[in-house]
């Protein structure tokens, strides 16, 4: 068992945060998390006493259980071990959650930091006691838990979890490198993401004479002026070249921990360990990646040629890539026209999914507001299942960052959902993990288009819809492709930061295509993508979310009787179920060339709408 304590962005403090906060730049009152669900602060007696708990449990726990769970399979009563030993992770995680959430309202505070290494430390100690625990589950033959699956029904109630834990028994090592490697994790890759967050949160990147974070660099890479998008860029790419060589060492020492965990576990192909967390076969991720690469030419080739001809240019330099088209409306949306929308999109889709949205809203759920020191972009934090998600935002009041909400919602709502599954099952496997937040994105912007009677806003919403999905599905498989060039070379030896601004341009001059001039300094656009660094091989879970989401949106569309209902079914599987059992119920089958066809067919329909629309 190891604990992590997360991974994500930065933020402020946590007092009685359920009020709405004073909002950004005009855009009304944003609500800002109140982390007392989880404990009343750093010093709550309640987070020693689980500590205290937790220490002694896992202790209690091992003098108990070790060296006797073949027999307690055999004979009965593993059912127990089993469920004392999922009550104590779901403590755990409760601690983990709140270390990281509290670090994450602002990675700038030593303190946040120092209570987040801290805990860290301690969790991985306490845990270490624990670690027999699953490594025992899988040395007992699968004979005798078919058997103790027959035998009682509440050891068979976790069978998903035995199911999924026994497929890594053939990377699984002798005991006492298990716990080496589980005590060494503080100092490894988990240290590696610290230094990174950290690092990107502080950073400042000049535009036009002024200081900016990141995240606002960002969003100026889509203003309207093109001399400011210009100038992000450049502010971007001259921060990011400053600090290139910290870049280079983290993702050197990232690729080189993975490598030598991969070789010690046996696995033969650099994405296999995160195939296997995913409960995905490595053929299917390989069928998604060729299908979306054959589909370039089609999809962002295309679509980005026709954008150049809109703007008036031959080729799109770099910065104009996320341009907003000239007739697009630039308004900014307040939060509560923000949370309207979304509301009002999951509403119609079912009032169910609302209710289960709602209290995001006004209990502290949601951190919204963009602040200094906090750190780019957004995430949603299951926690645990005995409490509930938690929403990072950085709300600008964009269009894309309305649809970053619904994306958010969709996660929390997912957790909330999964959480019947407890401790042990409610983990949704990436692959499945984007399923709900990237439908309520697809209903939010289903239900804005249908309200849209405007032709130019209409067309402008439609270009924009497939330019999320050109950086949802081509983006993230050319964010894979480049991985997958970077662990390869790095098991030759030690990457130049030369070397990984090659690989950077090769696949993105594969994936944007020849419309898309690559301007100097855009060579560097790897070093500030976090996946790379906290989760190698994550970035092909958007693309397959993506694609599913169409093909069951097209379903939906096609058979919306008992859609509804099949669909929260899923939801609440969690991880207790494999995809192809989950897509089953909607006739679709990942392993399928169709299904990643049907998927792709529904961004190609957009780009012939939008070429039909110009040509009116």
């Amino acid at each position: 068992m190891t604990i992590r304590v997360g991974q994500g962005v930065a933020g402020a403090d946590h007092g009685n945060s359920a009020k709405a906060q004073p909002g950004n730049a005009g855009l009304g009152p944003m609500p800002k998390w109140d982390l007392s669900d989880l404990y009343e602060g750093t010093d709550a007696p309640q987070l020693s006493a689980d500590l205290e708990h937790c220490t002694v449990e896992a202790k209690s726990i091992a003098a108990q259980f070790k060296g006797k769970l073949l027999a307690l399979a055999e004979k009965g009563g593993l059912a127990e071990a089993v469920k004392r030993y999922e009550a104590v992770s779901d403590v755990m995680g409760r601690i983990g959650s709140f270390a990281y959430l509290n670090y994450a309202q602002n990675t700038a505070d030593p303190d946040r930091a120092k209570f987040l290494g801290d805990m860290n430390e301690q969790l991985t100690a306490l845990s270490t006691p624990l670690l027999f625990f699953t490594l025992e589950i899988n040395r007992i033959d699968d004979d005798v838990m078919g058997a103790a699956f027959k035998a009682d029904p509440a050891l068979a109630h976790y069978k998903p979890w035995f199911v999924e834990l026994r497929k890594a028994r053939p990377h699984q090592l002798e005991d006492r490198v298990e716990e080496l490697f589980h005590d060494k994790s503080v100092t490894g890759s988990a240290a590696w993401n610290r230094l990174f967050d950290e690092t990107m949160s502080s950073l400042k990147f000049e535009v036009e004479g002024e200081q900016l974070a990141l995240e606002p660099v960002l969003t100026l890479l889509t203003d309207k002026d093109q001399a400011k998008r210009k100038a992000a860029f450049g502010g971007l790419t001259g921060t990011l070249e400053t600090n290139k060589r910290l870049f280079t060492h983290i993702t050197n020492v990232i690729a080189k921990d993975k490598e030598i965990s991969d070789r010690w576990r046996g696995f033969s192909d650099i994405a296999d360990s995160r195939h296997l967390a995913n409960s995905v076969e490595r053929e299917v991720v390989d069928a998604l990646e060729g299908a979306v690469r054959d589909a370039y030419p089609r999809l962002s080739h295309r679509y980005y040629a026709m954008k150049a001809k809109w703007l008036g240019q031959d080729q799109l330099n770099a910065w104009d890539r996320n341009a907003p088209l000239p007739d697009d409306d630039d308004r900014l949306f307040s939060w509560s026209e923000a949370v309207e929308m979304v509301m009002d999109a999951y509403g119609r889709f079912s009032p169910k999914l609302r209710d289960l949205a709602s209290p995001f809203f006004d209990s502290g759920w949601i951190d919204a507001p963009v602040r200094e020191g906090k750190a780019p972009g957004a995430f949603a934090h299951p926690t645990v299942p005995s409490a509930h998600p938690y929403l990072m935002l950085n709300y600008l009041g964009k269009p894309r960052d309305v649809m970053t909400l619904a994306h958010e919602l969709g996660h929390g709502v997912h957790q909330r959902l999964a959480a019947g599954q407890g401790p042990l099952m409610a983990g949704t496997p990436l692959t499945l993990a984007e399923t709900a937040s990237v439908f309520g994105e697809m209903l939010t912007f289903r239900s804005l288009l249908a309200a849209t009677t405007n032709r130019r806003q209409r067309f402008g919403l439609l270009a924009k819809k497939v330019e999320d999905m050109l950086n949802t599905v081509v983006r993230q498989i050319a964010f894979y492709s480049f991985e997958r060039k970077v662990h390869n070379a790095r098991r030759k030896g030690e990457l130049k930061t030369e070397e990984l601004n090659e690989f950077w341009l090769e696949v993105s001059a594969e994936s944007l295509g020849p419309a898309v001039k690559l301007n100097e300094g855009y060579e560097i656009f790897w070093a500030y993508i976090p996946h790379f660094i906290h989760s190698p091989f994550y970035v092909y879970a958007y693309a397959f979310g993506d694609c599913l989401v169409n093909s069951l949106y097209a379903k939906y569309e096609s058979a919306p009787e008992g859609f509804v209902e099949r669909y929260f079914e899923m939801l609440k599987a969690g991880g207790s179920q494999h995809h192809s059992a989950l897509l089953a119920p909607f006739g679709l089958d990942a392993r399928d060339g169709d299904f990643w066809a049907l998927g792709l067919s529904m961004i190609e329909g957009l780009i012939d709408e939008l070429d039909a629309e110009q040509h009116d």
